[in-house]
């Protein structure tokens, strides 16, 4: 059993939009989990690691998700009651995109609502800012979109036998575009 509260980042990527897609969560303890989805979007990858933090963490009370898509969570919090009522179709009519995927977040929504336990709560941070959980996800969805455009779809998590990221230090690519930025400030002072 997990703590609560407890923290987890989310992110997706895709090699080309739409094309070979990943996603992940990532928690505050280094626990993690990723998935690869042959065609999708980076919208796709984005409602993907939020439905399954959400579903990997059913029990948490107080399940807090730091996310850099907008349209993931403006999706969870406030547009999927209004495609429904509206049934499933956008403010201007169009059918809603990724329709599939906001339906079972609706249901993990729902779930949590009738086991007694509070909405998901959700910050926005900026993506690629030095973010450390926000980083790791990062890591993690751009590999598993990495599986994808070799052709292979499948799921990878601590639960199921990989071990924990450390959390206490930047992911590695968060690292790379941290001393990328660094050397930049540096020129930019001797010009």
């Amino acid at each position: 059993m997990l703590s609560s509260p407890y923290i987890i980042a989310t992110d997706g990527s895709a090699k080309r939009n739409p094309g070979p897609t990943g996603w992940a969560w990532v928690g505050e303890d280094g626990r993690w989990a990723a998935g690869s989805v042959l065609e999708g979007t980076n919208n796709v990858g984005e409602l993907l690691a939020v439905l399954y933090a959400i579903r990997d963490h059913a029990t948490v009370a107080e399940l807090t998700i730091v996310a850099d898509s907008r349209y993931a969570i403006d999706s969870y919090c406030t547009w999927i009651d209004a495609h429904e009522r509206r049934g499933w179709t956008t403010s201007t009519g169009a059918p809603t995109k990724n329709q599939p995927i906001l339906q079972e977040l609706l249901a993990v929504k729902r779930e949590r609502a009738l086991a007694g336990l509070p909405d998901v709560a959700f910050v926005h941070v900026r993506g690629h800012l030095g973010h450390r959980l926000n980083g790791w996800a990062d890591e993690r969805a751009g590999r598993a979109s990495g599986h994808a455009l070799a052709g292979l779809e499948r799921t990878w998590s601590t639960d199921r036998g990989q071990d924990l990221v450390d959390v206490s230090v930047d992911a590695p690519q968060a690292a790379r575009e941290k001393a990328r930025a660094a050397r930049r400030r540096g020129a930019a002072l001797r010009t």
